[in-house]
């Protein structure tokens, strides 16, 4: 069947009614995996200066071992995540995953050796690989399209208010640091004894409010429909936005599958036109990492020092730069829909280029103050408006259904080894080039970013699942 012909023969009818109220319930409560993902990966930072103490890290091998291990974990979430998300459902793993972020919180929280923090922090990187992707392809699976776009970007909404919660968290938590505190005198203050294992025991109460809200939405439709239950994805699909879209969503939804009969599996992605989408999904992926931006939330204290603020400074700039990030994510959420994807994408790329070259030039002539600070949240406030919550709008949408498992699967394994690569190079280039050349480096990749997305992603807005995939096809 050409694209023509599937589009003409089971567009959803314009004039649904749509039930916003169930239908921002269960994508807000499927995103509070990105809350999770959000707090978990971020409270590190805050804990930063007072694990290392406590754990004696000196070398910045160790330091980026500290930080990024739970990569590992996440690029082992995000590989399982296609093929048991495929074959149990979305609704099953996003359950499990709020089980794994509460256990390894808990643990985290009392390690008594580095190397059983390690395997904690590992675990918890488990549960972030799994949300990571199923959370934001759930909302893309269970969204109409005029609404899609605004209702993944509440996947990155939460990501931001949990990366928020777990600055302020640490922020509270953390007592006062005398300016001229010594190393001894940290290692045996209660932060370093006590406050940090706080930091990331808190985790387990928004994980287990994740675990049981998951138990009341339903799985989504579109696995439903690939996996021989069709009359549950129609009431699913009715319920969203009444009998005639449901009708008319799984005939549409049925059309792709149909065309292919059969399970698909990671075969499939090496399909030449497929080939070509999946590429764009990796390069965007990575394009989210290498811009650079999470360094200065992963190395909240090497950044902010090097401009020259004290540890009880930087735990406050780093809230002020959790607000910047939360603001300008409703920004995104506002316009997504409204002005697309590619837009945004492309003003993000050529701002945070810009702002980093400023940044590598102040550390470069070793220019320190407010200035610093200013631009540290114009680069964060240009991320959090484009780059971060559109990138995962993209990856969720641009995917066929029969393959969309899988092939997340791959992209998300892509983002994250990316992140790893970004996570555990940072102290080592920041040692061996200084703050100006790795930044600048960083201001590189996005100016590369910028001509990939222009040249290789067409505007998705408006447009259903099954819409996208003709034109891949």
């Amino acid at each position: 069947m050409s694209s023509t012909t599937r589009t003409e023969s089971a567009v959803a009818p314009i004039s649904a009614q749509f039930n916003t109220a169930y239908l921002w319930g269960i994508s807000a409560v499927a995103a509070l995996g990105g809350l999770l993902f959000g707090y978990d990966w971020v409270v590190i930072g805050g804990a930063k200066p007072f694990y290392e103490k406590f754990f004696q890290l000196t070398h910045p091998s160790q330091q980026g071992w500290a930080v990024s291990c739970a990569l590992v974990g996440c690029l082992a979430g995000a590989l399982i995540s296609g093929g048991l998300s495929d074959r149990f459902g979305r609704k099953r793993l996003l359950i499990s995953a709020g089980l794994v972020f509460g256990v390894s919180a808990v643990g985290t929280g009392l390690a008594p050796t580095f190397g059983i923090f390690v395997l904690w922090r590992m675990m918890g990187g488990l549960a972030i690989g799994l949300a990571s992707g199923l959370s934001p392809m759930y909302i893309a699976e269970v969204a109409p399209a005029q609404f899609r776009g605004k209702l993944v970007s509440l996947n990155q909404l939460t990501i931001v208010i949990g990366i928020l919660l777990a600055q302020v968290a640490n922020w509270l938590i953390a007592k006062p640091v005398p300016a001229d505190a010594t190393a001894w005198q940290i290692l045996h203050s209660w932060n370093g004894q006590v406050g940090w294992r706080w930091m990331f025991g808190v985790t387990a109460i928004p994980s287990a409010l994740f675990f049981v809200a998951m138990f009341l939405v339903p799985e989504s439709p579109r696995w439903l429909a690939k996996n021989g239950v069709p009359e549950k994805a129609r009431l699913v699909l009715a319920r969203i936005g009444g009998k005639a879209y449901g009708d008319s969503s799984l005939r549409e939804i049925e059309v792709t599958l149909a065309e292919k009969p059969g399970q698909a599996d990671f075969k499939a992605l090496l399909d030449p036109k497929m080939r070509k989408v999946l590429l764009l999904g990796v390069g965007l992926a990575v394009l989210q990492q290498w811009c650079g931006i999470n360094v200065i939330f992963n190395y909240a204290e090497e950044v902010f020092s090097a401009a020259g603020y004290k540890v009880s400074d930087i735990l406050f700039n780093i809230v002020v730069t959790g607000a910047v990030n939360l603001v300008f994510t409703f920004v995104a959420i506002g316009t997504v829909d409204r002005r697309g994807r590619r837009v945004l994408l492309l003003t993000g790329s050529a701002g945070l280029a810009i702002i980093y070259a400023l940044l590598g030039t102040f550390y470069y002539v070793h220019s320190h103050g407010v200035h610093m600070l200013v631009l540290v949240v114009a680069a964060i406030g240009c991320y959090a408006m484009s780059l971060a919550p559109v990138i995962w709008v993209v990856v969720s949408e641009i995917f066929p259904n029969r393959i969309r498992g899988a092939a997340m699967s791959v992209a998300v394994s892509a983002l994250w080894v990316a992140s790893f690569i970004l996570t555990y190079t940072f102290p080592l280039l920041n040692r061996g080039l200084g703050a100006a050349k790795t930044f600048w480096i960083y201001a590189g990749i996005c100016v590369l970013g910028f001509f990939f997305v222009k040249a290789r992603l067409p505007e998705t807005k408006g447009k259903t699942l099954e819409e996208i995939e003709s034109f891949w096809l």
